[in-house]
């Protein structure tokens, strides 16, 4: 009797959605608005440059330091009040 209730609502629910909504509407894809790059090119939007030598090195250092970070303020905040 409940699982009848709540597959009515459910049903009725999915009518009241508008159509509209339902649709995927596409009116201005990537194709349209002169493809999928800036009119400047790849990359140009970018503020550092990844084609430089060290880029791999520097980037992996700089997501070291800011994922590790927390992780020595929390030990040091631990030991602190040993």
């Amino acid at each position: 009797m409940i699982s009848g209730t709540i597959r009515r609502s459910a049903f009725a629910a999915i009518r009241q959605v508008p159509l509209s909504v339902a649709r995927r509407n596409l009116h201005a894809t990537p194709a349209r608005m002169g493809g999928y790059h800036y009119p400047e090119g790849p990359r140009s939007n970018l503020p550092f440059n990844p084609l430089t030598k060290f880029f791999a090195l520097r980037f992996i250092l700089f997501c070291s330091v800011g994922f590790g970070l927390p992780f020595g303020i929390a030990v040091w905040q631990l030991k602190k009040n040993q």
